[in-house]
C-alpha cells in the first residue's frame, strides 16, 4: 500500500487501533513483553516523526500571543492533577492508583491530537506550539507535579523520570525542529511520507509492550478495574469540557478584533480554529509515554489508569471533536 494512502488510513483507525494495542498487550503478553527494552526507542520515533512537522517561526508567533497557552496550561497542569487527586483519593483507597491518577492528568498533552486538530480544523501552529512546549517542560511538569501532589506517599526516581522524558520526547522534539528548519522543509517532505505511518505503528507496539508487563495481573472481573475505567472516562471527558472553557474565552477575545479592541489571542487564526485546537490539546495527554513512566518507575497499581485511559482516550477525544467543535461552529 502506498505510505500516503497508509497513514491516511491509519489516522481514521486510530479509535481502534490503540484500545487494540492494549487488548494484544494483555492477551498476547508473552509476544510483546520481548519489546519492552525497545519502547523508549519506539517512542523516539513517535515523538521525532510529529516534531518534523515544527518550525521556530510558527511557535515564535503562537509565543508572541502567550494567553491561549497560558489558559492551557493553567487548566492541564494546575486543575486537572487536583481533580484527578482529589477525585480518585475520595474512590479508592489505594495510594498507588491515585499516584497513577496523578500521574496521569500530569502528563504532556498528546503528540497524537495534532491528527484531531487537522480532522477538526483547528489552529494547526497553536496546536504544534502547545506539543512542543508541553513536551519540552514534560522532565521538569511531571515529577514535579507528582511530588508535590503526593508528597512522601509514594517513592520515585525523580532523575530518572525526568531522564526518560528526556530521551523519549525532548531529545528526539529537538532533533525534529533543528532538521526541518535547517533543511527547510526538504528532509520532512522526503522523510514524513514513510516515517508517519511507521509512526502510528510504534505507537501501537509501545502500548502492546507496556500493557503485556501488568498483563497477569489484571484481572476484568476485578471491580477495582472497573472503577479505575470509570473515572478514567470521566476525568477524561471533564478534561475536554475544561478545555472547552478555554477554548470559548479565547474565541471571544478573537472576536473582539473586529470591533478594534485590544485582545489577548493572536487574530491570524480565527476563534474557532484557536477553540478547537485548545479542546484537543487540553483533554487528550500523552498516556503512552505516561504508561511508559508508571511501568518503568511506579509500582504495578499506579499502570492501571494508564493503561485503561488508553482504551478509551481517542474514542471519547471523536466524540467529543463532534460535540463540543463541531456543534460550537
Amino acid at each position: 500500500m502506498n505510505p500516503l494512502k497508509l497513514n491516511r488510513c491509519l489516522d481514521k483507525l486510530i479509535p481502534i487501533t490503540t484500545p487494540l494495542a492494549v487488548a494484544l498487550g494483555l492477551f498476547l503478553p508473552d509476544v510483546f513483553i520481548n519489546l519492552r527494552p525497545l519502547v523508549i526507542l519506539l517512542f523516539g520515533i513517535m515523538t521525532f516523526s510529529g516534531a518534523l512537522k515544527l518550525t521556530a517561526s510558527e511557535i515564535g508567533s503562537t509565543v508572541k500571543s502567550p494567553v491561549p497557552i497560558l489558559l492551557f496550561f493553567f487548566t492541564s497542569h494546575v486543575i486537572m492533577p487536583l481533580a484527578a487527586l482529589f477525585s480518585s483519593s475520595l474512590i479508592f483507597t489505594d495510594t498507588d492508583v491515585v499516584a497513577g491518577f496523578v500521574l496521569l492528568f500530569a502528563g504532556p498533552t498528546a503528540v497524537s491530537g495534532f491528527i484531531w486538530v487537522t480532522i477538526f480544523k483547528g489552529d494547526k501552529a497553536l496546536a504544534l506550539s502547545l506539543i512542543l512546549l508541553d513536551t519540552l517542560l514534560a522532565p521538569l511538569v511531571v515529577p514535579a507535579t507528582v511530588s508535590v501532589l503526593m508528597g512522601a506517599k509514594i517513592a520515585m526516581d525523580m532523575s530518572g523520570i525526568a531522564f526518560s522524558l528526556l530521551l523519549m520526547v525532548v531529545v528526539p522534539t529537538i532533533i525534529g525542529v533543528m532538521l526541518n528548519e535547517t533543511s527547510r522543509g526538504k528532509i520532512p517532505q522526503v522523510i514524513c511520507p514513510a516515517l508517519d505511518p511507521a509512526a502510528k505503528i510504534c505507537l501501537m507496539l509501545v502500548i502492546a509492550a507496556n500493557s503485556s508487563v501488568v498483563a497477569p495481573n489484571i484481572k476484568f472481573n476485578d471491580p477495582l478495574v472497573w472503577g479505575i475505567a470509570l473515572l478514567c472516562i470521566v476525568l477524561t471527558s471533564s478534561g475536554f469540557l475544561l478545555a472547552r472553557l478555554n477554548g470559548i474565552a479565547c474565541r471571544r477575545g478573537v472576536a473582539k478584533v473586529t470591533d478594534g479592541a485590544k485582545v489577548p489571542c493572536d487574530a491570524k487564526a480565527s476563534g474557532a480554529e484557536k477553540s478547537a485546537s485548545l479542546v484537543i490539546a487540553g483533554g487528550l495527554r500523552n498516556n503512552s509515554a505516561v504508561m511508559t513512566i508508571a511501568v518503568t518507575f511506579f509500582p504495578e497499581a499506579a499502570v492501571f489508569p494508564a493503561i485503561l485511559s488508553i482504551v478509551f482516550q481517542q474514542m471519547i477525544a471523536a466524540v467529543m471533536g463532534k460535540v463540543l467543535i463541531r456543534s460550537g461552529e
